[in-house]
């Protein structure tokens, strides 16, 4: 069983920085993508970036492409996001997810495995 928590999470003003972290505990090797999803009140939740266990490739959605960085050390289990350049529209509850088993790369939630509490990020204008 993996568990996961997240922390990183706090309130900012518009082009302000934040680094959230994805501390994994039981961490499985059979992990095959790591994930940032995020919600916002009303919304629905969407995958931010994704990261593979294997050969490190990375997605990230276009609403956070060149501002946000998703990267992972393996020697601590940990995955990272880094948000830079933030704005109003990306205060949101963050979460981490494992995908495990299978090597199909998917944005969808319920193909997630694994999840973490969430961390609140509020970016003020």
């Amino acid at each position: 069983q993996v568990q996961l928590v997240e922390s990183g999470g706090d309130s900012v003003q518009a082009g302000g920085s934040l680094r959230l972290s994805c501390v994994a505990s039981g961490y499985s090797t059979v992990t095959t993508y790591m994930a940032w999803f995020r919600q916002a009140p009303g919304k629905e939740r969407e995958a931010i970036a994704t990261i593979a266990t294997s050969g490190g490739s990375t997605y990230y959605a276009d609403s956070v492409k060149g501002r946000f960085t998703i990267s992972r050390d393996s020697a601590k289990n940990t995955v990272y996001l880094k948000m830079n350049s933030l704005k109003p529209e990306d205060t949101a509850m963050y979460y981490c997810a494992f995908r495990q088993g299978d090597l199909r790369w998917t944005l969808a939630p319920s193909q997630y495995h694994f999840w973490g509490q969430g961390t609140q990020v509020t970016v003020s204008s």
